[in-house]
């Protein structure tokens, strides 16, 4: 008898044990579920805390930079009020935090940023790390040089070339040619610096930013206007944040339906541009 009793207890243990456990593991299953679902809940924290926290550059003109009074200004800039506006009713609701191309894509891991409107390429590699909203612009990459000497690639030879950290400039010469000499540079202020100052013979960046560049530098020519393929400009945010992609994206197309895109191009790049750039050329209206 006394070793039945034993065989019960023992018994009655082990089952307390295995449901503490399954307890716990379901404990666990909850908050593993809880920390996924979280990482889709910044729309109804942004709603929730009435602001918007928008990453954008403070030193690439015409698209985003600080004015005399240190206000923002620009392509970008212009996009991300009226974004904000739609998204909370109230384009004040927004605070940007000025960015960096190579810190991009951290400032949107670390919830620095909920959007990112920086002049961002949209690239496969990128797709891997953040999520891209329907695009708004179109570039390829250029490459400018003083007096447009340098016309081709192969004219790099022997010479140096400038990029920006973390730009598709930079990803696409460390790529696929390797042998060039390149100087990297944080700051695009410091990289047209540096071609002014003959650091370098030459400095490749998204083509639209060197018309708008040379065209008040007029010592410096684009003799490169296309290099690699076609892109895309898109916003960004942090990977796995659905409801805030899917609400972005239906503001672009209510704005590409109101051909908003134009209008942030007649206010902020037509006199950059000129009469030689078409603003079909440039800008994407998304419909549906």
């Amino acid at each position: 008898m006394k070793n039945i009793m034993k065989i019960i207890s023992l018994f009655l243990i082990s089952a307390i044990f295995i449901a503490c456990g399954n307890s716990q593991t379901s404990s666990e299953n909850d908050n593993n579920a809880s920390s996924i679902q979280s990482n889709d809940t910044s729309l109804s924290d942004i709603i929730k805390k009435d602001k918007v926290v928008i990453g954008v550059f403070g030193d690439k003109p015409p698209f985003g930079y600080l004015d005399s009074n240190g206000v923002n200004q620009g392509f970008d800039v212009y996009i991300a009020k009226k974004v904000a506006k739609e998204l909370l009713g109230d384009e004040n609701k927004m605070e940007l935090v000025l960015v960096e191309a190579q810190n991009r894509v951290e400032f949107l891991r670390s919830n620095k940023v909920d959007i990112i409107f920086a002049n961002f390429t949209q690239t496969k590699e990128r797709e891997e790390v953040v999520d891209f909203a329907l695009p708004y612009m179109r570039v390829a990459l250029g490459l400018v040089s003083k007096n447009g000497d340098i016309t081709n690639i192969d004219d790099l030879k022997g010479k140096t070339l400038i990029v920006n950290k973390g730009t598709t400039a930079d990803f696409y010469f460390s790529t696929n040619y390797p042998d060039i000499k390149l100087i990297k540079f944080d700051q695009n202020t410091e990289a047209f610096l540096a071609l002014k100052d003959g650091r370098g013979d030459a400095l490749s960046h998204d083509n639209l930013l060197l018309f708008a560049w040379a065209n008040d530098n007029p010592l410096f020519k684009v003799g490169i206007t296309h290099i690699g393929n076609d892109n895309v400009i898109a916003p960004a945010v942090k990977k796995g944040n659905t409801a805030l992609l899917n609400r972005l994206n239906e503001i672009l197309i209510k704005l590409g339906k109101e051909n908003f895109m134009h209008e942030a191009y007649n206010v902020t790049l037509k006199d950059v541009y000129g009469k030689d750039v078409e603003a079909d050329s440039v800008v994407i209206e998304n419909k549906s």
